[in-house]
């Protein structure tokens, strides 16, 4: 069977063999199949989608088309994380340092900007010197020195998925089921933490807008994981609005330190602690005690200790004073009067790719001067004139009428009281 023909099968519904997955996957990680072949399949999955057993064959086939490290059998207490993607989630930057702070050694293998999202590893890298390029070894010596690791997947692990992950971002297939959970599980298996906590985004920011979405993903990525024996647990948090207040790469990493200082945004260090909590009491911690350790090192500078040891080790410079800075700054301001009842948080997310936060294109550069503030959450009483969010302007050419509609676009002020949704809905059985 060619290419094409495995392309029209699942175009017309029907499910591909582990033989059919192998091939798809063996060319993209060779490069053995054209971009726009491997486009078009992904484009047929997103479409019709695949069966649990076809997303668990493709997970397989993208796990081992690389090698695996192995790391429980050296580091047995690390723990691993991933979110599935939002905006103004900064949350990876906290939570390493932080639980590197309370004795756990996280390590993680983090992406890039992915859609409307951005990439902890963009954030990271407007760090002065931060390095994200380590390999095994390299990463076991991060954990021995600071206790936390982010690094970028090698062209060694799971070499299918660098391909895949990069064409979708720019082919609007990221929302679907089975190519996100075999993009992360494959990645998260070949590293091969021991622990694993899953944050799981829902809501107009969100990858996957519903909660009965958000619930079917956490529940396919935590069955990925404890078939393969790793210790999992799942978390549904709320993305209808940003979680914290930046949306960006430098103007994000200047959130993190505010929070790992025991200030900043309320809501982004509520669902860190969390998911904190959670990775503990996976590792045989008692809840209560967990939760007190973790606001401890928040407020008494051990967890901002951790953050410059984390960055020092990694080759960056903690000063926050070396970050860039925008060139212009731009007020969004209110035209109307009432309660901000909606944002629309993917096309905040789309307007802080286009002032520097993400990538249009494969070869495009991230500016790490650009962003978006958003200075208001749901339930807000609003009134004209009130800023309701800033455009974080750096030195990429962009369309600056067309980003300030957008954004101004993105909130919904209205005379009736808004939904509040709660900000962590909890585990898939919580949910349900």
């Amino acid at each position: 069977m060619t290419f094409s023909e495995i392309i029209a099968k699942k175009r017309d519904g029907e499910s591909l063999t582990r033989e059919e997955i192998a091939l798809f996957v063996r060319g993209a990680g060779d490069g053995g199949l054209p971009a726009e072949q491997l486009s078009a399949l992904l484009m047929a999955i997103c479409i019709r989608g695949m069966t649990a057993e076809e997303t668990g064959r493709l997970t397989q086939e993208m796990l081992h088309s690389g090698e695996a490290w192995a790391l429980a059998a050296t580091v047995p207490e690390a723990v691993d994380k991933h979110s599935t993607g939002g905006i103004g989630d900064t949350v990876s930057l906290i939570f390493a340092p932080l639980m590197a702070a309370v004795g756990v050694p996280v390590a993680m293998m983090a992406g890039r900007g992915l859609g409307h999202s951005q990439g902890t590893l963009d954030k990271l890298e407007a760090i002065p010197g931060f390095r994200v390029d380590w390999d095994r070894s390299g990463m076991i010596g991060l954990l021995e020195q600071c206790g936390a690791a982010v690094v970028a997947q090698t062209d060694n692990i799971a070499p299918a998925d660098r391909t895949l992950y990069a064409l979708r971002d720019i082919t609007a297939t990221v929302p679907s089921l089975p190519l996100i959970v075999s993009s992360i599980m494959s990645k998260k298996l070949a590293l091969g933490a021991g622990t694993l906590i899953l944050d799981v985004k829902c809501g107009s920011g969100a990858f996957r807008k519903t909660l009965a979405e958000a619930v079917e993903l956490a529940e396919a990525l935590r069955s990925v994981a404890r078939s393969a024996g790793v210790a999992c647990e799942a978390l549904v948090t709320e993305m209808d609005q940003p979680l914290g207040p930046a949306l960006g790469t430098a103007c994000e990493v200047r959130e993190a330190i505010e929070i790992l200082e025991g200030r900043g945004s309320a809501p982004l260090r509520e669902v860190t602690l969390r998911l904190a909590e959670e990775a503990l009491v996976l590792c045989g911690r008692d809840r209560a005690r967990a939760r007190a350790g973790l606001e401890k090192a928040l407020d008494d500078g051990s967890a901002a200790a951790a953050w410059e040891a984390f960055v020092r080790a990694h080759g960056g410079d903690p000063d926050p004073g070396l970050l860039p800075r925008p060139r212009r700054v731009v007020d969004i301001l209110a035209e109307d009067s009432g309660r901000l009842t909606a944002v629309d948080g993917e096309d905040l997310g789309r307007a802080a790719v286009e002032v520097g936060a993400g990538r249009r294109r494969l070869d495009e550069e991230i500016d790490d001067a650009g962003g978006i503030e958003v200075l208001v959450r749901l339930g807000d009483s609003i009134e004209p004139g009130r800023p309701v969010a800033r455009v974080l302007l750096g030195h990429r050419p962009v369309d600056e009428p067309a980003v300030i509609a957008k954004v101004r676009g993105a909130f919904t002020i209205t005379e009736t009281d808004a939904d509040l949704p709660p900000l962590v809905y909890g585990t898939p059985e919580q949910v349900g």
